[in-house]
């Protein structure tokens, strides 16, 4: 990229970052900006587990998903991977997909241009050097992007991918039943399932009952028919 192209998106993320961002599982929202949250094979429905890795709550997912011969897409967060990057590896070696959530945890909202880009150019950095290849996905902290963080995750050849339901499993009222029922009951092809295998950003714990759900939302995926893949 020239200096002059940089200045230019620069330029261009700085006036848009003030429209509004849309709201990350508003089907209407998503069509209009072009933001997929559904797999590409109707046999399928996708996995994905963000704001790793986690030293307990990544192996103990890894090892749920081994167990039923299931793969899925994990989005990291670049000073997460920085702590332990031997997970990373790990979940490449699993045959599962690696996407970029973020160097930080910080919602694109409250970034300007400058800080955005750094943070997508430092997390992309320390993601693909800890897998061993480029990442092709990204999804926000929070599913929320500005206008200017779309341009400026599109301009890096990264593809945003939102998600179609979630288990709501951060929150510290969160059971496994609870996060079963809501992944599980009604599944349809295509859709793109949201779980987090860590508790950084989340209740303290939270994963415990991620991990105790999810032989449960494999086996409702089963029952349907389907496949879980990654993204």
């Amino acid at each position: 990229m020239t200096t002059r192209s940089l200045a230019a998106l620069t330029a261009g993320a700085a006036l848009a970052h003030a429209a509004p961002a849309p709201a990350a599982v508003n089907a209407s929202a998503r069509a209009v900006l072009g933001l997929r949250a559904s797999t590409g094979r109707a046999d399928t429905v996708a996995l994905t587990f963000d704001d790793g890795p986690h030293p307990e709550g990544t192996p103990a997912v890894l090892a749920r998903l081994a167990d039923a011969g299931a793969r899925a897409t994990f989005f990291l967060v670049g000073e997460q991977v920085l702590r332990r990057r031997a997970l990373v590896a790990d979940i490449v070696a699993a045959g599962h997909e690696v996407g970029l959530h973020g160097h930080t945890h910080r919602g694109h909202l409250r970034l300007g241009p400058r800080a955005l880009g750094e943070d997508l150019r430092r997390g992309e950095a320390v993601v693909s050097a800890a897998a061993g290849r480029a990442v092709r996905l990204h999804r926000a902290p929070y599913g929320l992007y500005s206008a200017a963080s779309l341009a400026l995750v599109r301009h890096r050849g990264l593809e945003p991918l939102l998600w179609s339901r979630h288990g709501r499993d951060w929150s510290a009222r969160a059971t496994e039943h609870s996060i079963a029922e809501r992944l599980g009951s009604g599944l349809r092809p295509r859709e793109v399932l949201l779980l987090h295998d860590a508790d950084h950003y989340a209740a303290s714990g939270s994963w415990r009952r991620t991990a105790a759900a999810l032989p449960r939302v494999l086996e409702a995926i089963e029952r349907t028919g389907l496949e879980a893949q990654p993204a």
